[in-house]
């Protein structure tokens, strides 16, 4: 938050290598935490706040002892499950036996992409991305309104020939042939086959993320043809 200047120590030159404007602070993301009480004992800001609190008043005599008795406490308690034989099974961690050191499972380590992500947030201690793009998410809803109108339709094509061979009068099994049909490929359908198999249309959830997903599209080729203007 503060500047930071490189000084060279054989002349006592000194040179600014960053300084945090007004407009730099504008540009920064977000910061969204976990509110204190809703934190869990183990959580960070809640496990070394008396750390934190010796740190911020400059008594690091108060923050080594405080340091301290959390270190012994997690020895205390490491010692506790040796002796029991309790297997610790870590959450959020996985130990590379390669490297011999511990790995978040969740990490997230592509470059920021200002185009596509919204906001990256936490919930659960699993870190997570909120993007633009909802292509993934509408295809994923599609498949599963697609199956479940299959199944709807599989499930009515079965009743269909429970019917036929019930033993009902003739004119009427024939009245029932004619008013079931049965598709002969359920695999791999698009959006037009199942329309013309008769498929209901789309949820109202896939149309409205369509439209939006269409939105976004005309956005950004917009900006694109902005940026080609400006190199030009």
């Amino acid at each position: 938050d503060g500047e930071v200047h490189i000084n060279e120590l054989k002349n006592g030159n000194a040179e600014m290598f960053w300084n945090p404007t007004s407009e730099v602070r504008r540009q920064r993301l977000k910061r969204h935490i976990v509110l204190f009480e809703e934190q869990t004992d183990f959580e960070s800001e809640r496990l070394w706040q008396h750390v934190t609190s010796a740190i911020n008043k400059g008594d690091q005599h108060k923050a080594t002892q405080e340091k301290f008795v959390l270190e012994e406490e997690q020895r205390n308690a490491a010692r506790e499950r040796r002796e029991s034989g309790t297997e610790w099974k870590p959450l959020l961690f996985q130990h590379d036996a390669v490297t011999n050191e511990w790995h978040y499972k969740y990490e997230d380590l592509r470059p920021w992409d200002p185009l596509n992500d919204i906001a990256q947030f936490e919930k659960n201690g699993i870190l997570q991305t909120m993007g633009r793009h909802l292509s993934t998410r509408i295809s994923n809803h599609k498949t599963t309104c697609l199956n479940n109108q299959i199944t709807r339709h599989k499930r009515s094509a079965k009743d269909c020939r429970r019917r036929k061979t019930s033993d009902q009068p003739s004119n009427h099994s024939q009245n029932t042939e004619s008013s079931c049909s049965t598709p002969e490929s359920m695999q791999e359908l698009s959006d037009d086959d199942g329309k013309y198999l008769g498929f209901e249309s789309l949820c109202a959830q896939c149309g409205k993320e369509m439209n939006h997903l269409k939105e976004i599209h005309s956005a950004v080729l917009s900006l694109q043809r902005a940026q080609q203007d400006i190199h030009r």
